[in-house]
């Protein structure tokens, strides 16, 4: 079921957001909204499964040692292709306040910054209003 025009308004407040706050998470869950691997990693894992299973087979008839490498073959393989992709620098970019994007700014020192327009900002806000109105 597609989102509506609001809701799909909201998400990307949520990311633009996300990506203000906290770029290197929202880069790492970028990664997660693909389907799973590629095509291109589906292939090399069935060539390393094939050929560790070849090398299992080989082991069986000279020595243990090759049958298991040939099984660290095919679980590399397989792991391989589970794996998420790496993926360079980029990802969500961070709106800023005057409209521009680009990386988000640090934050200069130990502490941290209330800037008041953050999407963390207002949670706390909204969470100490609570903690102050006897919410606990």
């Amino acid at each position: 079921m597609p989102l509506s025009e609001h809701e799909q308004r909201m998400l990307d407040q949520l990311e633009q957001a996300l990506a203000a706050e906290d770029p290197k998470f929202a880069s790492s869950m970028e990664g997660s909204r693909r389907g799973g691997p590629t095509r291109t990693r589906w292939v090399i894992a069935v060539v390393g499964v094939v050929a560790g299973l070849g090398l299992v087979l080989l082991g069986i008839n000279t020595t243990m040692w090759v049958g298991a490498a040939g099984f660290a073959v095919m679980v590399a393989a397989v792991a391989y292709a589970l794996a998420p992709p790496r993926k360079g620098r980029g990802g969500l970019a961070a709106v800023r306040a005057d409209g521009t994007t680009g990386p988000s700014r640090g934050h200069g020192g130990g502490g941290r910054q209330k800037s008041g327009s953050g999407f963390m900002d207002k949670l706390d806000d909204r969470w100490d209003r609570r903690s102050q109105d006897g919410w606990r």
